[in-house]
């Protein structure tokens, strides 16, 4: 048995009861790749959580969770090749890849379903400098929801390109979200915008929520590593058990004494799981350095929290 980690904890979203709401809109992503499909799933999720940490409306927050849902659509007509291209795109590549903001926007247009989120379609690549795509509008012509899905969607990008498994490390994700919300503050070139400097990218009062919904995560993670670490232990106590029946069989002189340890270790032995009288020893140690790996897990995702705690946006 091992645990089981969901990246993102639900629990958040499903205060929403959002099925209702986003049926028909949660069809249209049966359309979209499972890898689209997935990261639009989950640049909801943080959505939704992030609104929450900035205390939205919950009308806002429904709106802007159905929104990151659906900020990709428009990727449904890129071709997969370029979708799926695992290396860097092309410059000719990353022009049609643009195009899913404005393919999205005529998309939503075109469904009066869908019409009430086609800001957030047309605009989650925008940043707040002027620098974004696809019409470079800056942060007084950004909608919030739009500031809200790009934080989100860089987030997700970023975890996905990295494959985490665990939230150790992601300290470093969000030092490199850091980047675009706070610009170099080295002198810029006078032919750049100066306020450049002081806008950055993306939104760093919404980044600092993400923040807050990392911390969540990591301590769900650590609840569900503890939780396996609890059963590691019942599991090492009863094989220890095991252990000692063998050792008072061998020095046992009477075959009874002998034959009731023996079955004592037979009846604590799970024959399900494949554990025999022959191997459970080793099934014991693995199940040790299991726990040391575990335990070591947990110090790292507390250690991971606390350098979190002290990033400034």
């Amino acid at each position: 048995m091992e645990e089981k980690l969901d990246f993102y904890s639900p629990v958040n979203l499903k205060s929403y009861n959002l099925s209702q709401s986003m049926r028909y809109e949660l069809n249209i992503l049966e359309r979209m790749d499972p890898f689209t499909r997935k990261h639009s799933e989950n640049v909801a999720n943080l959505c939704c959580r992030i609104c929450e940490y900035l205390r939205c409306k919950r009308s806002f927050t429904v709106y802007c969770t159905i929104s990151g849902y659906l900020h990709d659509i428009g990727k449904i007509f890129i071709p997969r090749e370029i979708l799926n291209k695992p290396s860097k795109l092309t410059d000719e590549e990353f022009e049609i890849m643009k195009k899913h903001t404005t393919i999205g926007y005529d998309m939503c247009m075109k469904d009066l379903n869908l019409r009430p989120y086609a800001e957030g379609a047309l605009n989650h690549h925008e940043a707040l400098d002027g620098s974004g795509y696809p019409n470079g509008i800056t942060k007084k012509d950004i909608p919030y929801v739009a500031q809200i899905i790009r934080v989100a969607d860089e987030y997700d990008a970023i975890v996905t390109k990295r494959q985490y498994k665990t939230h150790v490390n992601i300290s470093e994700t969000l030092k490199e979200l850091i980047k675009n919300a706070r610009p170099d503050p080295k002198f810029l070139a006078l032919d750049q915008l100066a306020k450049k400097k002081k806008d950055g990218k993306v939104n760093g009062a919404i980044l600092k929520q993400l923040f807050k919904v990392v911390i969540d995560d990591t301590l769900y993670e650590i609840t569900g590593v503890m939780k396996y670490v609890e059963y590691l232990k019942g599991e090492i106590k009863r094989l220890k058990t095991v252990k000692s029946y063998e050792e008072k069989a061998e020095k046992s002189n009477k075959q009874k004494t002998k034959d009731y340890y023996t079955e004592g270790m037979k009846l604590l032995l799970k024959s399900t799981d494949g554990e025999t009288i022959e191997n459970y020893k080793k099934i014991l140690e693995e199940y040790e350095q299991a726990m040391e790996v575990h335990n070591d897990r947990i110090d790292k995702l507390y250690k991971e929290i606390s350098i979190i705690k002290k990033l400034r946006v």
